[in-house]
């Protein structure tokens, strides 16, 4: 019997009551990184690596500290002697999140209740692979039967978007997120090439070229942005004198790209509160710390890492510049480094504005912080200082289509940490308004706040 049953991670009566209530409740996958041409041209894997491991840094990341040669991770290896040494790896995942998911995954798709290690290795591909070779698991229909109602993905400002415009008819939502973070961090040695690449001259046409831009995706149902900031900016400045000064091969002063990154997010904030778009910013990642493995294989491989910085007065000063001049959207806050869960638990309160409950959103666990520990702290921070009852609940994050289970597993987290409290004599046992509140957090909260 798989340890994957019925009350997995469940430890009381009322969080068991509770998990009843919202399993069955559709998935709102409001931020994840699926490829939108994936879905549209319905993509058919061709074995269990490509699936399970293909483009996974989360993976890749523990087989290399398993001593796991790259050669079998992002080398030249045969896709099986690649699975192998994931099966290899995996007995020695105890308390990473990575050996939940991943069971989760085999017996949520495959009906596997062994669990994945050498021995069991070859079993488990063959039987994936049977299943892989037939209609029900391609790319549409794994979405079909993951019971997602909406889907975000996250797209650069340049993308013709032609692969939603293809699944406009498909049963799930598939809408675009728009991320202009190419265009926003003119630190990075990718800015010059990219505002060559879209033709713009100057400042003042990049910023029509993101207004209209964000006219488009709005057009193409478009709901929500996506920010990734190594720190909040906040600088008071001359963008366009900046934006020439990079763009004519000068060195920018910390004052000039704080400036620069401030105007321009601005543009974009103050387009996102007209269209009545949810604006996220994910904060703190230290991102390509491996040189060596940057140049060899590029960004998003599995060498990022927590950033430790001090968020709270430049996020502090940046939300106020955009509240004073009335252009502060809905946003929700990520961090990255736990130890700010309290600065952005205090933030919200801030900026809270009717109509709209819960406007400022602390963001579930991201990335390092997406597991069973980082999701409580997460959780607990929010009720402690602010109201859990109005989050807007889990998302994927995520480039596998099999993901979906996460959202189970943030579903049994949330209903036992509840159930603990009610048990413990924290909270009164009324059956109706706990089910409104875990209900709330794990769909329709999503659903009324981004109004999709």
């Amino acid at each position: 019997m798989s340890f994957i049953n019925d009350n997995f991670m469940l430890k009381n009566k009322t969080a068991k009551e509770l998990y009843e209530t919202v399993k069955d409740l559709p998935i709102i996958d409001y931020h994840c990184h699926l490829v939108p041409a994936m879905i549209a041209n319905d993509h058919k894997f061709k074995n269990t690596f490509e699936l399970f491991l293909g483009g996974d840094h989360y993976k890749w990341r523990q087989m290399r500290t398993n001593g796991v040669d790259e050669k079998f991770i992002t080398g030249d290896a045969d896709d099986y002697a690649k699975f192998s040494e994931f099966a290899r790896t995996m007995p020695m995942l105890i308390g990473n999140p990575l050996y939940h998911w991943t069971h989760l995954e085999l017996k949520r798709y495959f009906d596997i209740d062994d669990t994945l290690s050498e021995e069991t290795c070859k079993k488990i591909w063959d039987i994936c692979n049977e299943k892989l070779a037939t209609p029900e698991f391609s790319a549409q229909n794994l979405i079909k039967r993951s019971n997602v109602e909406v889907i975000c993905t996250t797209d650069d400002p340049a993308d013709t978007l032609e692969h939603h415009n293809a699944l406009k008819d498909f049963s799930t939502k598939i809408l675009p997120t728009f991320r202009p973070d190419k265009a926003v961090e003119i630190n990075k040695d990718t800015f010059v090439p990219y505002i060559n690449s879209i033709g713009v001259k100057s400042y003042a046409e990049l910023e029509m070229w993101i207004i209209e831009k964000i006219a488009f995706f709005n057009s193409m149902g478009c709901r929500l942005s996506d920010h990734a900031l190594e720190y909040v900016p906040f600088g008071i400045g001359d963008p366009a004198s900046a934006f020439d000064k990079k763009m004519n091969g000068g060195e920018l002063t910390s004052a000039e790209i704080d400036a620069f990154k401030t105007a321009m997010l601005k543009v974009c904030a103050r387009e996102y509160t007209r269209l009545g778009w949810t604006m996220q910013l994910h904060i703190g990642a230290l991102r390509n710390n491996n040189r060596r493995m940057y140049e060899k294989l590029g960004a998003d491989v599995g060498f990022d890492s927590i950033n430790d910085l001090c968020i709270a007065e430049p996020l502090s000063r940046f939300m106020d510049n955009l509240e004073y001049d009335d252009c502060l959207p809905k946003t929700i806050l990520y961090t990255l480094n736990p130890k700010d869960n309290y600065v952005l638990g205090t933030m919200l309160g801030n900026f809270q504005k009717a109509p709209t409950a819960g406007k400022i959103q602390f963001g579930s666990g991201w990335w390092f912080n997406d597991q069973r520990d980082g999701m409580i702290a997460q959780m607990t921070s929010l009720a402690n200082l602010g109201m859990l009852s109005r989050f807007v609940g889990m998302l994927t994050d995520s480039r596998s289509f099999v993901s979906y289970p996460r959202h189970e597993y943030f579903r049994r987290i949330l209903c036992n940490l509840i159930g603990t409290w009610v048990e413990d004599g924290e909270y009164p046992a009324d059956k109706k308004t706990l089910e409104k509140i875990v209900s709330g957090i794990c769909y329709y909260n999503a659903k009324n706040y981004f109004k999709f």
